[in-house]
C-alpha cells in the first residue's frame, strides 16, 4: 500500500481486486497471465501512439490513393472493392480493442492523479475520491448538487469563492438548527 498526504490516506489498490483477494485468500495472480497482459499493454501502447502519428495517416491516405488508382486496371471489379472493404474492416476491428485498452489505462491513471489532488487539498471533499465507482443515479445526484453550487457561485458574482460538499453539509446543518429553533419559539 502506498500512502501520501497530510492526514490523508490513499491506498493504491483496486477495491474490486482487494475484495476478490479477501474472498479467495491464498490465490495469487497467474505469472504467465501477467506476462501476457504486460506484453499486450506494451504492444497496445506502441500501436496506439504510432497509429495516431502523421506518418501512419499519410501511409493510410497513400494506400487509399493507390487502391483508387488501380480501379481502372481491375475494371472496378467486386474483388477490387472487396480488398479495401476487408482490409479496412479488419484494421478497424482490431484497433477498437487496442485503443480501448489504451484508453482504459489512461483513464485509470488520470483518476488516480485526480484522487491524489483531492486527497492532498484540505478544502476538497474526500467523498469525491473514487467517484467513478458510483452508480449512474448517484453520479446524477452529485451532478445536481454541483449544478446548484455553480448557480450559487454565479449569484455571488465572485470568481474566487469555493464551496465544497463539507461546506454545504455545514450550511445544511445550520439551517436545520435554525428551523428547529424557530419552531420551538413559535410553539411556546
Amino acid at each position: 500500500m502506498a500512502c501520501w498526504g497530510q492526514g490523508h490516506l490513499i491506498c493504491m489498490h483496486n477495491r474490486k481486486s482487494m475484495k476478490r483477494n479477501e474472498q479467495n485468500p491464498g490465490t495469487q495472480a497467474n505469472p504467465s497471465k501477467t506476462k501476457v497482459q504486460s506484453l499486450y499493454t506494451r504492444i497496445s501502447s506502441v500501436v496506439t501512439k504510432k497509429a495516431g502519428s502523421p506518418v501512419v495517416t499519410i501511409i493510410a491516405f497513400l494506400i487509399i490513393v493507390a487502391w483508387a488508382l488501380t480501379g481502372p486496371i481491375f475494371k472496378f471489379s467486386d474483388t477490387w472493392q472487396l480488398v479495401i472493404n476487408t482490409g479496412t474492416t479488419i484494421i478497424t476491428f482490431l484497433m477498437v480493442f487496442i485503443i480501448q485498452q489504451s484508453q482504459n489505462r489512461d483513464t485509470s491513471a488520470i483518476q488516480l492523479k485526480l484522487n491524489e489532488l483531492i486527497a492532498c487539498n484540505e478544502k476538497a471533499s474526500n467523498r469525491l475520491i473514487d467517484i467513478e465507482d458510483l452508480t449512474e443515479k448517484e453520479i446524477d445526484t452529485l451532478k445536481k448538487f454541483y449544478v446548484k453550487l455553480s448557480e450559487k457561485a454565479e449569484s455571488d458574482n465572485d470568481l474566487f469563492s469555493s464551496h465544497s460538499l463539507d461546506e454545504a453539509d455545514d450550511n445544511h446543518q445550520q439551517k436545520i438548527k435554525l428551523v428547529k429553533s424557530r419552531r420551538q419559539k413559535t410553539s411556546k
